[in-house]
């Protein structure tokens, strides 16, 4: 029988033989090291709290959606090592959610049936403005929207009075007309159909100055209210007129011989104020009837008075808040940005987005609560530079100051923008067009998208849903960051000036991950500072003017964020970045 210790030794002894088995190792080789502990990542993140809904936003969030980043195949570039400029982001500083209407556009009806053209409408649908606006600027108050070509209502005058008190052919332009060059309404609802884009329509307000019949303002109401039948919901967002406080619009003056209601011979806010209730009154019984919900804004000037200005023009607010007060859903301004038709640098145009759009706010909001009225939805129904003479239109700088005007656009909560235009006329480069209608000279072919395109479509590409806090420590960088709620940040960053700089981007409230990814726009150096190219990651164009053809496939740049967030930032470019969360 073994005894107690035996039994104890001899296990002793098993154990030490098995250990010394096991832990034999060549002379002089060192012993194992420890298994290294995993990093902790001892970041602070304070949880991302929504703000109240901005009044100047209101029902545009409505069709909020969130947006979830798809990590992206991409290339490695030289990595950068020192910073001399810093972007500091604050991800749980949300300063709104972003409306899906923020970036919308403009449709006219001399642009073709747009359905007919499969270039056309590939870049709609790659773009998606969301919201593409109808039947387009001053010709809305000519438009006649359920009318063969040629046929107009028989209380529209064949003549309409300008501005100087001379008459001329009315020039109407007509819905049902299926012509090649122009856009009848039922190509309309196709090209947003197709393309998965949504309407709004401006809404003819000058039949009701110009119309002959016994109530022209009835009248021109009830044909609006038909129209709202018509569509039968399809689309939400509709306005009367077109800045109709101008004296280029068609009816601010009108040939009283012919009028029978007595209206006035020039317009004024409070006229279209009180013309605005009727339209309001008819076209939302219409909406009820057929069981829709729409939602119908008024036309506001944009600025303070200026000592040129019309009498018209200068009051124009105060009489439209005061006669319409709280029936508009929603009030539209207009703005290009530069001063008007002079050849303006690239430094005075980029320097535009930041003071216009804050001073443009301020002052409508001021306005709306001067009039004792709540404040409401706000949009910036259209907008472009005024600049011309060096084909600024048309330029790499143009798409810089379009992606400063989205952003400051939300930055400043408008519920909606609308950029002018789709497509316009080539005009040596003075060309508000976001494509060439086929008129561009170069062998540049129909279609063919100009630099702000693509400004626009890599902005929004690497924008998330929620606007957060960012900032820079130059006054030539311009942030405009955002998270998604995948959990990545996205950082777009415009150099103002003509100088490189390479900048390190902080992320507060936020686990990066392993990676960020980027895409640099720059100009191609042709046409002097007004490059006619922009080019993504070094691919531009084979043509003239526009941007990579390869554009939707082209892979972004990515570097490693353990080493820092670091991207250069050439003078006059952008750079669209998204920095990975933490697993």
């Amino acid at each position: 029988m073994k005894t107690k210790c035996s039994i104890v030794c001899g296990a002793v002894i098993i154990l030490l033989m098995t250990t010394s088995s096991s832990c034999k190792k060549e002379k002089g080789a060192p012993n194992p090291p420890n298994p290294p502990n995993p990093p902790v990542d001892t970041t602070t993140v304070n949880p991302q709290v929504d703000p109240p809904l901005a009044s100047t936003i209101g029902f545009f969030m409505d069709d909020w959606e969130p947006r979830n980043f798809t990590i992206p195949a991409s290339s490695t570039p030289t990595s950068v090592s020192a910073a001399g400029y810093t972007v500091t982001v604050d991800r749980s500083d949300v300063i709104t959610k972003i409306p899906r209407s923020f970036a919308g556009n403009n449709s006219n009806i001399w642009m073709t049936q747009l359905v007919t053209e499969p270039s056309l409408m590939d870049h709609l649908t790659t773009l998606h403005p969301h919201i593409i606006r109808f039947p387009g600027g001053s010709i809305s108050d000519v438009f006649f929207w359920n009318a063969q070509p040629n046929v107009p209502p028989a209380d529209a005058p064949s003549q309409l009075v300008n501005a100087a008190g001379a008459s001329a052919a009315a020039g109407y332009w007509f819905g049902k007309n299926t012509a090649s060059w122009t856009l009848s309404v039922d190509n309309y609802y196709a090209m947003l159909q197709q393309t998965n884009n949504r309407g709004m329509i401006t809404i003819n307000y000058g039949y009701a100055r110009y119309g002959t019949g016994s109530n022209p303002a009835s009248a021109a109401a009830h044909l609006a209210a038909d129209w709202v039948r018509y569509d039968n919901g399809r689309t939400k967002y509709w306005e009367i007129g077109n800045e109709n406080f101008g004296d280029w619009e068609a009816g601010y003056r009108i040939n009283t011989a012919t009028n029978q209601d007595g209206q006035p011979q020039f317009l004024s806010g409070e006229l279209y104020g009180q013309h605005f209730k009727i339209f309001a009154d008819s076209m939302k019984k219409a909406a009820q009837e057929i069981g829709k919900t729409i939602h119908i804004g008024a036309v506001l000037s944009e600025s303070a008075p200026e000592s040129w200005w019309t009498p018209t023009a200068a009051n124009w607010n105060t009489g439209v808040l005061a006669a319409a007060g709280s029936t508009p859903d929603f009030y539209i301004v207009h703005n290009y940005y530069t001063p008007y038709l002079t050849n303006a640098s690239a430094g005075i145009i980029l320097n535009t987005p930041v003071s216009v759009t804050k001073t443009m706010m301020d002052y409508v909001k001021q306005r709306i609560s001067g009039a004792g009225l709540a404040q409401k939805p706000v949009i910036l129904g259209e907008w472009n530079i005024f600049s011309v003479g060096s084909k600024q239109q048309v330029s790499h700088i143009n798409g810089l100051h379009a992606v400063m005007v989205l952003g400051e656009s939300l930055k400043n909560k408008f519920g909606m923008t609308a950029r002018w235009d789709l497509a316009n006329g080539w005009s040596n480069g003075d060309d508000h067009g976001l494509f060439n209608i086929g008129d561009e000279p170069d062998a540049v072919p129909k279609w063919n998208p100009r630099p702000a395109y693509y400004h626009m479509y890599f902005f929004q590409k690497f924008l998330g849903d929620r606007l957060v806090a960012s900032s820079s420590s130059s006054p030539d960088l311009m942030t405009y960051a955002s998270s998604f709620t995948s959990g990545e940040t996205g950082v777009a960053v415009v150099n103002k000036g003509i100088d490189s700089k390479t900048v390190e981007i902080t992320i507060k409230n936020f686990r990066k991950g392993d990676n960020y990814y980027w895409y640099t726009l720059t100009g191609a150096g042709d046409n002097g500072e007004f490059s006619r190219k922009t080019l993504v990651n070094g691919a531009g164009p084979t043509i003239a003017s526009g941007g990579p053809p390869g554009y939707k496939t082209l892979i972004p740049y990515s570097g490693a964020a353990s080493s820092g967030i670091r991207v250069v930032v050439p003078g006059h470019a952008a750079v669209f970045v998204v920095v990975e969360k933490k697993p």
